[in-house]
């Protein structure tokens, strides 16, 4: 029996490894693009979901107190960098779960500012935020009382883990 001289079949084998290389080139852009818009997807849901959070629980505390002028009803929390290293969603994290733990100053008169802030300051002076595997720090910049509302400016800066950390 005789085997057929493949260089007869080159162009073929031509043809078809271009035909499986451009398949598999095709697969990856269009994977690419599928994750690049599924995490875009993932980003908006997630800021999406803290910000009804947020509004749900604005909406309870300010039912609850819109019958008293003279405390702090709700709690505005404003985010400062030095640099733009923080993604967008993280620090919207950070600054959900920094208003969880200043949710003790809703409810409090404003006459009484200068000992509150004396207290989230001593609160907050070496608390750590982990999200996403990585620790943040907060300082406290400013606060400003208005018309029942506490603005804080915060300033949130990544820490840096060392090599003796565990």
């Amino acid at each position: 029996m005789r085997v057929p001289q493949f260089r007869r079949y080159r162009h073929l084998y031509h043809g078809a490894s271009l035909l499986v290389l451009g398949m598999v080139i095709g697969s990856i852009v269009y994977n690419s693009l599928y994750h690049a818009s599924y995490n875009k997807l993932w980003m908006n849901n997630r800021d999406m979901q803290i910000q009804i959070s947020q509004y749900e629980e604005d909406i309870q505390n300010l039912k609850k107190y819109n019958k008293q002028p003279t405390v702090i009803r709700e709690i505005k929390l404003r985010a400062e960098q030095k640099n733009n290293e923080l993604d967008s969603l993280v620090i919207k994290e950070i600054l959900q779960l920094l208003g969880k733990d200043l949710a003790a100053l809703r409810g409090r008169s404003v006459f009484d500012i200068d000992t509150d802030s004396k207290l989230a300051r001593s609160l907050l002076e070496d608390k750590l935020y982990k999200i996403r595997d990585k620790s943040f720090t907060v300082k406290i910049r400013t606060m400003l009382v208005m018309e029942g509302v506490l603005q804080i400016w915060v300033e949130i800066d990544m820490k840096i883990q060392t090599g003796g950390d565990s």
